[in-house]
């Protein structure tokens, strides 16, 4: 990493810019500018937005920004490899109590799992139950037989 922010701060320098005139025209602060010129990874909180920095400053001091970008991955490449496998399995163990969790992170769970096409038919019976005792009532059938007359012979 500090290979490239030493070809970045040599080209600057070269173009005659300062980190502030840098800054401004890339719309970041000029620690960011400074942080990725001197290798310091630690200062961003995320490597995504990193990798665009540096191919956007790259770009910007007139360098390939995607030939920057490719040092820049095989950098973490070599980095995250070396990761010891014990510390990897330990991250995959830790519990869900350890975890930092915010009404944006929690994992909603369903209690209960009600396929989306039983409700569906259970709400269009429920329709035709209750549209048939009002049209029903409307016509003024109300299920009595009041108005049938029979003829029962003796």
């Amino acid at each position: 990493m500090k290979n490239i922010g030493i070809k970045l701060k040599t080209k600057r320098e070269e173009n005659g810019l300062s980190v502030e005139e840098v800054a401004e025209d890339l719309k970041m602060r000029p620690s960011q500018i400074t942080s990725i010129e001197e290798g310091k990874i630690e200062d961003f909180k995320d490597v995504f937005y990193l990798k665009y920095f540096i191919r956007d400053y790259a770009k910007y001091l007139g360098l390939d920004g995607e030939k920057i970008l490719d040092e820049f991955n095989e950098y973490l490449f070599d980095i995250t490899s070396k990761i010891p496998v014990n510390l990897i399995n330990e991250a995959k163990d830790k519990k869900e109590e350890d975890k930092v969790s915010s009404p944006y992170t929690i994992e909603k769970k369903n209690k209960i799992k009600i396929p989306k096409l039983v409700i569906v038919i259970a709400g269009i019976i429920i329709l035709i139950i209750v549209g048939y005792i009002i049209a029903s009532n409307y016509k003024g059938n109300d299920f009595k037989n009041d108005n049938i007359t029979y003829n029962i012979r003796r």
